[in-house]
């Protein structure tokens, strides 16, 4: 797999995140743990397909490491766990906005990654996408952090940290493969089933609209998007994506607007201004195409 299809597939992932409001909004009331809990089950089964007749990846997805599966469910269970827990204990914009510094921060730890070098591009485009989500998160209007939400910025933070270096470490096993993604599905639901069942009521999906909603996101944000992010964290360009990664609540709040849900105003169309220049910025190396390579360039002497 060359670098950049590993990177277009890892779009698709952003791609699907940009799903998340819509599809949530349609499940109706479903408690926060218990929804993560069904969407990744429904996640685990759908890597579960790819079992029948291939034992070979049943043994690659149960044959790894402690490291691997820590590393795992730490990324899927403990950003969810972190961000709910953000929303409980404090304002939903600036929980938000805390959270949504995970982009920016996989763009800054690439660099400690081998091979990898961080350019004043990436810097740039990262910092116009963050300028974007801000735009969108807030509407334009100004916030002010006050200290009685303190645990609620921690949280935020803890789910920013953990998803960006969930998806920057997963480059360290690059050469474990995606069939493992199915195991981090399964048991971060039985993760989030026993902390939907300490803290939560449960409450089932009414009707055939709701339940279909949550099978969507199981399918697709909160499931199906992690197979293909893993492959492009592991294989492709991964400050680019961490750029990209900013789309994802600027495309959601759009698909918000065509079904309704939301307005479109000046703030959104600033963002897309602004999210649009940034990943251009950020993919100034294959938009020229230099992409870097994992090995020195061989060229002739004539």
């Amino acid at each position: 797999m060359t670098r950049a299809s590993a990177t277009l597939i890892g779009l698709l992932a952003i791609v699907m995140w940009s799903t998340l409001a819509l599809f949530t909004a349609a499940s109706g009331k479903v408690p926060p743990l218990q929804l993560v809990a069904m969407c990744l089950l429904v996640g685990g089964l759908l890597g579960m397909t790819r079992w029948p007749g291939h034992p070979g990846r049943i043994a690659l997805a149960f044959g790894q490491s402690g490291a691997v599966y820590a590393l795992g469910c730490a990324g899927l269970f403990g950003f969810h766990l972190f961000y709910f827990t953000a929303l409980r204990h404090a304002p939903v914009i600036e929980a938000s906005l805390i959270s949504y510094l995970w982009p920016m921060l996989i763009v800054l730890f690439s660099a400690l990654l081998p091979g990898e070098r961080l350019g004043w591009h990436h810097l740039i485009g990262a910092a116009l996408g963050l300028a974007g989500a801000v735009l969108i998160v807030t509407g334009g209007k100004a916030i002010a952090f006050r200290i009685e939400y303190l645990t609620g910025y921690l949280a935020a933070l803890g789910a920013a940290l953990s998803w960006s270096s969930y998806s920057v470490l997963s480059r360290r096993f690059a050469h474990v493969g995606v069939d493992v993604i199915t195991v981090f599905c399964l048991a971060s639901a039985a993760l989030a089933a026993i902390a939907h069942l300490l803290l939560e009521t449960t409450l089932w999906p009414q009707g055939p609209g709701q339940w279909l909603a949550v099978l969507g996101l199981g399918l697709g944000p909160v499931g199906g998007a992690f197979y293909v992010w893993d492959t492009g964290m592991k294989h492709g360009d991964i400050q680019f994506l961490g750029v990209s990664a900013y789309a994802a609540p600027l495309v959601s709040t759009l698909l918000l607007i065509v079904a309704g849900y939301a307005a479109f105003t000046w703030v959104v169309a600033l963002a897309v201004v602004a999210m649009t220049v940034g990943a251009l910025i950020a993919a100034r190396d294959i938009l020229l195409g230099h992409a870097r390579m994992k090995s020195p360039r061989q060229t002739g002497t004539g």
